[in-house]
Order: C-alpha cells, then sequence, then structure tokens
C-alpha cells in the first residue's frame, strides 16, 4: 500500500516528503482548508500527520501556497519551512509553475481552444463572466485540449494561465461546456462527483532549485470510468 494519511473516510496519499515539502493527493469532497462547514480539513489533518511522525509537539508550521476547491482532487504542494513557503508562493504568483487538469465536458469540444473571460465573485460565493470594465473583474485564461470523445462528453486536458477562483468550472460552463457533475455551474445532479482533477504538478523546489514533478490519476470511478483506457496511457 502507497505511503500516506487515513483520516475518517479518506486517504490522502504521500507523492513526496522531505525537510521542505510535501506533496500529497487531495482526496475529492475534503476542504483545502478550515471552512465555515468545521468539517475535517486537509491542512489540518497533514499538521497532524507531521507532528506525530516527527514528534513535534505544539503547533506544526505548514504553508498553504495553493488550493484545490473542496469537490476536486489531485496532486497539491505543501511548504515544511516559511523559506519553502515564501518561494512558492511567489512561483505560483507568477504562475511560474505546471498545473494541468483533467477534466470531463458534457459535450463535444473538437479542437483546442484558448477561453478568456473576465470573472467576478458575488457576495453569494458564485463567480461570474462579466464585461471587462466591471469594477473587481478580473482577466482569466485557460487552454482547453480535447484527448478523446464519447458519448456525448469529451475528455480534456486543461491548462490554466491565470488562477482565479472557479476558473475552468465557471469558463467551461460560460462556453456552453459545463463539467460533468458540476452541481454549482454545470447542472450536476446529487450523487455525482465533478469530473475535475489536478493530475500533474511541476516546479522548482525551493532550496535546490531542481525541477519537481508528480502525477497522480483520477479515481476510476464516476465519469472517468468512460475514459479510463485513455487516462492510463495519456498520464
Amino acid at each position: 500500500m502507497a505511503e500516506g494519511v487515513h483520516a475518517g473516510k479518506f486517504f490522502i496519499p504521500v507523492l513526496y516528503e522531505d525537510n521542505h515539502l510535501l506533496v500529497v493527493v487531495k482526496p475529492p469532497n475534503l476542504p483545502t482548508q478550515a471552512d465555515r462547514s468545521g468539517d475535517d480539513d486537509l491542512l489540518c489533518i497533514l499538521k497532524g500527520y507531521i507532528g506525530k511522525k516527527y514528534q513535534k509537539p505544539g503547533n506544526v508550521y505548514l504553508g498553504l501556497v495553493h488550493r484545490l476547491d473542496r469537490p476536486v482532487g489531485g496532486a497539491m504542494v505543501f511548504a515544511r519551512t516559511s523559506k519553502a513557503a515564501a518561494r512558492l508562493s511567489k512561483d505560483f504568483s507568477a504562475h511560474a509553475q505546471d498545473r494541468r487538469y483533467l477534466a470531463v465536458l458534457q459535450g463535444r469540444l473538437e479542437a483546442e481552444r484558448t477561453l478568456e473571460d473576465w470573472l467576478l465573485k458575488g457576495a453569494d460565493g458564485m463567480v461570474r463572466v462579466v464585461s471587462a470594465g466591471m469594477s473587481g473583474a478580473k482577466r482569466a485564461i485557460l487552454t482547453t485540449r480535447p484527448l478523446a470523445v464519447r458519448g456525448g462528453r469529451t475528455l480534456v486536458e486543461v491548462k490554466l494561465q491565470t488562477g482565479r477562483s472557479h476558473q475552468i468550472r465557471v469558463q467551461h460552463a460560460h462556453a456552453g461546456l459545463p463539467l460533468w457533475g458540476d452541481a454549482r455551474y454545470g447542472g450536476g445532479r446529487p450523487g455525482e462527483q465533478i469530473a475535475l482533477w489536478a493530475y500533474r504538478l511541476g516546479f522548482e523546489h525551493p532550496t535546490r532549485h531542481e525541477p519537481m514533478l508528480f502525477t497522480a490519476p483520477p479515481p476510476e470511478a464516476g465519469a472517468w470510468l468512460d475514459f479510463d483506457q485513455e487516462i492510463k496511457e495519456f498520464i
């Protein structure tokens, strides 16, 4: 069995660990950090893992340098030192890392497209596409590339050029290609798991300055099952 952390119904695989970094696979439906739900969250679980493994008393430091939406899973990196956190945060803010996603779209995408919109997050937490001149709106750009089409759905690889809240979900829905299982933006039904997964994470090690690259396949369940063979060949 792969090394990892058991926390209630969740198992969190550990992909890499050293004195400066902790790279894990976030399970779907686990909050990245504490929220109003009061549910267990990934950051606190990993702090507990570090404290127990290395017998660190008191509050354990673990820096959060990027996030995934609660229903979304995939590869994430955490910083184990403030120095690593500062350098990783700078790189992530400048998009100087390689983050790629797999998604299953409702509809057929026949060719690669670049989506560019202006997004605004409302007081209700919903993100909407608005006009470029609207106060508070932020420019959002991504590239979506079809990998396979089956049964009116498309498996795509998504690369972000900006990192906006709910960006992948909102921009695809606005383009008429909502993500399968997205209850908030795509009309997903109860019991459906959103088909969005952070499968690839590349960045420069904050102290050794060496390239680091990690991949994690999505779970063999839900909409991913329709593209099982393509995913295995792709990752």
